[in-house]
C-alpha cells in the first residue's frame, strides 16, 4: 500500500511539470505617451546664388521626389547650353581633315615610287600626310571638348534648379520670386509616409522591447483610428537621470490621412514568463 502511495505522488508530481510546461506564456498590455513626427525633414537649400525666378509650391502643397520646387534666373547659363549645344554637333573640321588626309595620302602613293621625283618632294608627300593626321586626331579632340563643355554648361544650369530629394509635403516656404539667396534655406519639406512614433519608456522595460515588434498607435484626436506600428530603433543607452530609453516606431501613412505632430498612446504588448512588468 505504501509503495502504491509512493507511485502515485510521482505520477502527480510528473503530470504537474508537464503541466507547467504546457502553461502558455502570459501576456501583458502596457501604454506609454509618444509623439507622432514626420520620417525625415529636409532643410533645402541652392546649390549656387542667384535671383529666384519662380517658386513652384507653397506651405502644404504635396510633392514628389525629383520635381522642380524652385527656379533661379538662368538666362546666361541657357545661353551657354545652346552654345556648347551647336558646338558639339559640328563635325566640319573632321570632315575636312578625313578629306585633306585621304588626298595626301594618293598623292604621297603616286610620288613615293617615281624617280623623277626628288627626295625633298618625296619627304614633302610623307610629311603632309603625317600633319594631316594629326589636325584630324586634333579636330576629334576638338570634338570631344566640345562635348564636355556641353556637360559642364548643362550642370551649371541645374545648379540654378532646386529639385526635391523626398516625396511628401512642404511644411514652410522663405522664398519669392526676385529675392537674392546664397546660403539661406529656401523651402523646408517631410516625409509624412511612413511617419515616425517616438515614445520614452522606462528602463525596467529594457530588453522586452525589440527592432520588428508591432504596437497599438491611439492618436490623440478620435477622428483617426487605431494604426499598427512596427519598432525599428531601440536606444542602447539608458538615461541615468530620467531612467528612460527611447524607442522609435514606423508607421505607415501612404493615404496621408494621418497627420504629423500628434500626441498619442503607444501601446505594447509584451510576453511575460517569470519576470513582472512595474
Amino acid at each position: 500500500m505504501r509503495n502504491f502511495q509512493k507511485s502515485s505522488v510521482w505520477i502527480l508530481a510528473a503530470f504537474f511539470v508537464l503541466c507547467l510546461g504546457m502553461v502558455p506564456a502570459l501576456s501583458l498590455e502596457v501604454e506609454y505617451d509618444g509623439i507622432i513626427e514626420p520620417h525625415v525633414v529636409v532643410e533645402l537649400g541652392s546649390p549656387a546664388q542667384g535671383i529666384v525666378a519662380k517658386v513652384n509650391v507653397d506651405r502644404s502643397s504635396m510633392i514628389k521626389k525629383g520635381q522642380t520646387l524652385v527656379e533661379l534666373e538662368s538666362s546666361v547659363e541657357r545661353a551657354a547650353v545652346a552654345k556648347a549645344s551647336s558646338m558639339a554637333t559640328f563635325d566640319g573640321e573632321i570632315a575636312l581633315q578625313k578629306a585633306q588626309l585621304a588626298f595626301a595620302k594618293r598623292v604621297h602613293g603616286r610620288v613615293k615610287n617615281i624617280n623623277a621625283i626628288t627626295a625633298h618632294d618625296k619627304d614633302q608627300a610623307a610629311t603632309d600626310v603625317a600633319l594631316t593626321g594629326f589636325r584630324l586626331k586634333k579636330a576629334r579632340e576638338d570634338s570631344t571638348l566640345a562635348k564636355l563643355e556641353l556637360k559642364k554648361a548643362k550642370a551649371l544650369l541645374n545648379l540654378r534648379v532646386v529639385k526635391s530629394p523626398i516625396s511628401g509635403v512642404v511644411v514652410d516656404r522663405y522664398v519669392s520670386p526676385g529675392e537674392f539667396v546664397n546660403s539661406q534655406p529656401l523651402l523646408r519639406v517631410a516625409q509624412i509616409d511612413p511617419l515616425r512614433v517616438e515614445v520614452i519608456v522606462p528602463a525596467q522595460m529594457f530588453g522586452k522591447i525589440s527592432p520588428d515588434m508591432t504596437a497599438t498607435i491611439v492618436p490623440e484626436l478620435p477622428m483617426y483610428a487605431e494604426q499598427t506600428a512596427t519598432v525599428t530603433l531601440v536606444d542602447k543607452v539608458i538615461d541615468a537621470a530620467s531612467s528612460t530609453f527611447g524607442v522609435r516606431l514606423e508607421l505607415p501613412n501612404s493615404d496621408y490621412q494621418l497627420p504629423s505632430g500628434l500626441r498619442c498612446r503607444v501601446r505594447f504588448e509584451i510576453n511575460e514568463n517569470d519576470d513582472e512588468v512595474k
